[in-house]
């Protein structure tokens, strides 16, 4: 049986990739597009890759979430919006994935980064997917957590993309050529979310560039013991060995050739001649599916006993 994804504060460029993803799944159909500034107009007047799908955007509010009767849930409201409509979805069968920074540290939900907790999303109602840096800060430190002497340092870039619609500075193209911008480079949120999932404190600091989409990070790290380049490489190879969206190479990753896909890639480890403990590497991604929109299909798909990947590689 075909079953209902709705969306909820779809307006942004992560619902626009949501969409896409769920329009070719095969065991999957869009349910409602809901969004509180475009009620009644057609989602191609805002995402003209979508055009002839004849998709209007509902006004779906708390109060009346539950006349949109869905399967599962996509809440893709901004940062503090999110618990009011958990809240009216309350006693319901429904299945829940939340896009925002609110449910990242509630223990009752599921923390939805896939390559770490497919068992227990597997057995989840209600998944709280990741942010699209800490995604990749996560997967590139995991393979080093016993083996780190120091707190690594996380250099974050990110195409605009990442800081939404709301115009702004950070993503106006204009503002942003032959520009370079870091901000909130102490206590972001992302810093905290690393930190917390990781169980070993990172310093984080993000910077938006004038691409549009696709996230490089440099991490910078100590071991406790001395460990080449070549040992590294093959240490990350065996550990992500049967992980298909993630690639490990020698090569240093590049975000043009990482973007548009769901894969992470990690590589160009270097061990410093001067401190051999002292090392650094780069995860790529694309921010907007393996950072959020795939991702929660991953998720979507792992919640109703279906092959992972469905929907994400053709």
């Amino acid at each position: 049986m075909i079953k209902k994804i709705s969306i909820v504060g779809a307006r942004g460029y992560v619902a626009e990739e949501l969409i896409k993803i769920i329009l070719r799944h095969n065991e999957f159909k869009l349910g409602f597009i809901g969004s509180h500034s475009h009620g009644g107009e057609l989602v191609d007047e805002i995402f003209p890759a979508l055009a002839g799908q004849n998709i209007k955007f509902e006004n779906i509010q708390p109060e009346n979430i539950k006349n949109f009767s869905s399967e599962i849930y996509v809440l893709a409201v901004p940062n503090g919006i999110a618990k009011k409509y958990v809240k009216a979805l309350k006693n319901t069968p429904c299945k829940i994935i939340d896009l925002s920074y609110d449910m990242r540290f509630d223990n009752e939900w599921v923390y939805g980064l896939t390559e770490k907790n497919r068992k227990l999303i597997r057995a989840a109602s209600k998944v709280s997917n990741p942010g699209c840096y800490a995604t990749g800060a996560q997967l590139g430190l995991a393979p080093l957590l016993e083996k780190l002497a120091e707190n690594p340092v996380i250099f974050g870039v990110s195409g605009y993309s990442g800081t939404g619609r709301t115009p702004s500075d950070k993503n106006n193209p204009k503002y942003l050529y032959e520009n370079f911008l870091p901000y909130q480079m102490t206590e972001h949120g992302h810093e905290a979310e690393i930190s917390h999932h990781l169980g070993r404190d990172v310093n984080f600091i993000p910077h938006v560039a004038p691409h549009f989409r696709g996230i490089s990070l440099t991490i910078h790290f100590r071991l406790n013991s001395q460990l080449s380049a070549s040992k590294l490489l093959s240490l990350f190879k065996h550990y992500y060995a049967q992980e298909v969206l993630v690639k490990v190479s020698v090569s240093i990753p590049e975000v043009q050739k990482t973007a548009h896909t769901p894969n992470i890639n990690i590589g160009g480890f270097k061990m410093s001649k001067r401190d051999p403990n002292r090392g650094v590497f780069i995860v790529t991604l694309d921010n907007l599916l393996k950072g959020a929109a795939s991702q929660a299909m991953q998720n979507i798909n792992l919640m109703f006993n279906m092959p992972e990947l469905n929907g994400i590689v053709e």
